[in-house]
């Protein structure tokens, strides 16, 4: 009520009980690992540091979240962190803390309120995907379409930030987890102990499916391959990379930002203001409700200089019912046996035809890709273009050809004209 910050009560607990401000880090080791303010004052209190330093790690007491510093540039990123890092995909989700004991499950946000009652599946995914008895672990929750298996952006996660509809919320935006620590598992405290080790108690503990999984990371010292690694995450749907210290110091920095850490986000993007007409050249079979249908589509810019189709970005969004049933008929007398000679693709699908059928595609942002080959080298050496959250508006373009669709040199004007700085007004 007389709005004291935490840390300055921390000071005077220290100064009052603990011998001056010298025993703050002890006391606020205590208060990080536990959120719970008024126990650390009350065991200090009464028992002193003997009794602070007898605090441990505990299921069901939210851990305060590690947090990251933020750079743009790789080579900066690469020499804070020592010349190499492991670099994990920075999902677009909300990042979530799961306390499991037995089966009782309980999952906590970043401010450390109990959200357990709005993800529902979630805590069920915990329960049966978590083999230790007792775990602190830390995820991004994520919705995906659960159909083509895409990441979808944070704002469709928003819709299950809600306490009334939650059924139906759940059933229309499901979750993934995507595991990314382990702070505790079955009696041991392992914030203490390096990222290396806390990853490989991670992977032990948790028994992997299409819903649970831990962070996607590779192990770099190399600066293509971050970059490269850096675009992947970005076009799979991801803000960008986390790079992580692999040092012996690297242990869990409970409710501190520090270097341990390093965000690694854009500071630019191109945002796409006006639909593409694109060439369907592949399809991936579906699954779940689209079991028998195609899950998705490989789509193409329209290359003029070298008479080539170059794929773009993978569609499967915006389709009805009746697109579903439509889509396999439609392309049936163009499907070919490999892909066609006019095809550029680094992808393999299920199914390829011959550039016929041509689409309307409305997508997020156009991004550099190191998959799909629109405008391969154009923008920078080794990278084409892709769009990022793709969706059919419904417009079957019958009345153009396939060469009359979208060009690779239209999107890279695209990607220039529209791109700004984030964050800029």
């Amino acid at each position: 009520r007389l709005g004291i910050a935490d840390m300055t009560v921390l000071d005077a607990l220290a100064i009052a009980y603990g011998g001056g401000k010298e025993s703050r880090e002890l006391i606020e080791r205590a208060y990080n690992i536990s959120s719970d303010l008024g126990r650390v004052a009350k065991v200090v209190a009464e028992n002193g540091l003997e009794g602070i330093k007898k605090f441990k790690v505990m299921v069901f007491e939210p851990i305060r979240p590690m947090l990251a510093e933020r750079l743009s540039s790789p080579e900066e990123i690469l020499e804070k962190l020592g010349g190499k890092c492991i670099a994990e995909y920075k999902y677009d989700g909300e990042r979530v803390q799961a306390h499991k004991k037995g089966n009782e499950v309980a999952l906590y946000s970043r401010r450390m309120e109990r959200i357990s009652d709005q993800y529902p599946d979630a805590v069920e995914l915990v329960r049966r995907s978590v083999s230790a008895e007792e775990a602190i672990l830390e995820a991004e929750c994520v919705a995906v379409d659960i159909e083509t298996n895409e990441l979808l952006p944070f704002q469709e996660l928003m819709h299950r930030r809600r306490k009334y509809g939650v059924e139906e919320a759940m059933e229309q935006y499901p979750v993934s987890l995507f595991m990314f620590d382990a702070l505790y598992v079955d009696g041991r405290d392992l914030t203490l102990k390096a990222y290396p080790s806390r990853r490989t108690q991670l992977e032990n503990v948790i028994k992997e499916n299409d819903r649970v999984k831990p962070a996607r990371q590779i192990k770099t010292g190399n600066l293509k391959e971050l970059e490269n690694f850096f675009e992947e995450a970005i076009e799979d749907g991801c803000e960008g990379l986390i790079c992580k210290s692999v040092g012996t110091d690297s242990v869990y920095q409970a409710g501190a930002r520090g270097w341990m850490w390093i965000k690694y986000k854009r500071d630019y993007k191109s945002e796409m203001t006006d639909t593409v007409d694109l060439v369907v050249v592949g399809a991936f079979y579906g699954r779940g409700k689209r079991a028998g249908t195609y899950g998705a589509l490989l789509l193409a810019t329209y290359n003029h200089e070298s008479d080539t189709f170059e794929t773009v970005t993978k569609l499967g969004t915006g389709f009805t019912d009746e697109d579903l049933k439509k889509l396999p008929e439609l392309l049936r007398n163009h499907i070919v046996p490999r892909k066609h000679s006019r095809v550029e693709s680094s992808l393999t699908a299920d199914v390829w035809f011959e550039p016929k059928v041509v689409l309307e595609v409305l997508g997020a942002e156009i991004t550099l890709s190191p998959i799909h080959v629109c405008a391969v080298d154009s923008i920078r050496k080794g990278s084409g273009l892709a769009i990022r959250f793709p969706r059919f508006t419904g417009k079957y373009r019958t009345d153009k050809k396939a060469e009359d669709a979208t060009s690779s040199t239209e999107v890279v004007e695209m990607y220039r004209n529209q791109l700004k700085q984030i964050g800029a007004s």
